[in-house]
């Protein structure tokens, strides 16, 4: 956990395909859903459900500074296709199935009210990871430097299985039976051309009583971000620029982890104590230093960590020191429960997702930052991937990778 301030048609054979459906399937039965311009991450208005879908073309994808609705999901995969060709075909399926369900106008059948519709707000970001810039199809030399495998981080626990992927595709919408049908939907488009290699749901919690949404630590989570209605803050923060191969630019990386709370032990500690490893107060979200929210903690004028312990998570996660606002990067997380674990304890935690313009710059350092925090006793993340979320889809002549594919 870390705070932030401030498309030839190919048609593969029936073997290919129940491979790529029944890893789809399989996946959609590991996990499940229980059932914020403004800046993402701030509280979700139940208005919105009204307010009409999200634009799907556009110079970035939806779902990365779109309000963030209050269910998501999170899926990789492994690519099937056995050429470039295929490959194309695939982005190009992707794109055109993608552009009708988040019209909200697709009926799953006939008989059936269109799932999801309109009122879902549902946007879907499709991402590739580097994996799929090795020989199979030609595109090793336009791999961008920064998109690398995840490595793994002091305390990480990391599961092979549950970790990269050539493709990522995150689904966000108003309620949760949007979310798996579209993976749904997207597991029938696919034809084997991909195959599930693993995935998350999540949710988020009311603010309780207003603020940001809490997480089942009890603190309020995501309370500040960068300003998301200011081209410039997006531009230096989270689009990629003239630093990345031309065919990335108006993307985003995107970090994902699956974190697990070891949830009993923390409500054995103290609220006083708590308060102290998170830097901040539980019922409020203020900083130790201040009064509300949307305060900002004044570290200078408490050096030795009297008020704010130096090894708290928000003092190592935005120390605001000089420098240290080039790594504030855009968070777009989810809570995740899985029921009970083997052990009988409870299997719950976060689906971590941000968006930033470098990873290296952002989300590295501020985990290296975290090395050491008292939190990382009470948390282990266990999967997840670097991705790069693709630029958007200029129009209905247009489609993902397209800049890629022609490069």
């Amino acid at each position: 956990m870390t705070e932030s301030d401030d498309n030839q048609r190919v048609h593969p054979g029936r073997r290919a395909f129940a491979r790529g459906a029944a890893g789809l399937a399989g996946a959609m039965a590991l996990t499940g859903a229980v059932p914020t311009g403004t800046a993402v991450g701030a509280v979700p208005d139940p208005s919105a459900a009204g307010a009409g879908r999200v634009p799907f073309h556009g110079p970035h994808q939806a779902g990365i500074i779109t309000r963030q609705q209050p269910f998501g999901g999170f899926a990789a995969f492994d690519v099937l296709a056995r050429d470039r060709a295929e490959l194309v075909e695939l982005f190009r399926r992707l794109t055109v199935r993608c552009r009708t369900l988040t019209a909200g106008v697709t009926p799953l059948d006939p008989d059936v009210a269109a799932v999801p519709g309109p009122e879902d707000r549902l946007t879907i970001t499709v991402g590739v990871g580097a994996s799929l810039f090795d020989g199979r199809y030609g595109l090793a030399h336009a791999r961008p430097p920064g998109l690398v495998p995840m490595p793994a981080f002091p305390g990480d626990r990391l599961d092979p299985g549950r970790c990269h992927g050539d493709l990522s595709v995150q689904v966000c919408a108003q309620h949760p039976d949007a979310v798996l049908h579209v993976v749904r939907d997207l597991a029938r488009e696919a034809s084997g051309l991909l195959r599930a290699r693993w995935r998350t749901d999540g949710f988020l919690n009311p603010p309780r009583p207003e603020g940001s949404p809490r997480s089942f630590v009890g603190f309020k989570d995501g309370t500040a971000h960068p300003d998301t209605a200011s081209p410039r803050e997006m531009d230096r923060l989270v689009w990629v620029g003239a630093e990345g191969p031309r065919w990335a630019r108006g993307g985003s990386y995107q970090v994902l982890r699956t974190i697990r709370l070891r949830a009993e032990a923390w409500d054995r500690v103290p609220l006083r104590e708590q308060e102290q490893i998170f830097g901040r107060r539980k019922s409020t979200g203020a900083p130790l230093d201040g009064r509300k929210e949307s305060d900002l903690p004044d570290y200078g004028r408490d050096p030795e960590g009297r008020v704010t312990p130096l090894d708290s998570h928000i003092r190592r996660a935005n120390p605001r020191t000089p420098g240290s606002e080039d790594s504030v990067l855009l968070r777009r997380s989810y809570n995740t429960d899985h029921g009970l674990a083997p052990d009988g304890t409870l299997d719950v935690g976060l689906a971590f997702c941000c968006y930033q313009r470098d990873i290296a710059r952002q989300f590295a350092t501020v985990q290296k930052r975290l090395e050491g925090e008292r939190f990382a006793d009470f948390s282990t993340t266990t999967g997840g991937g670097y991705f790069l979320a693709l630029p958007g889809v200029a129009d209905t002549s247009d489609r993902y990778g397209s800049a890629l594919f022609g490069s």
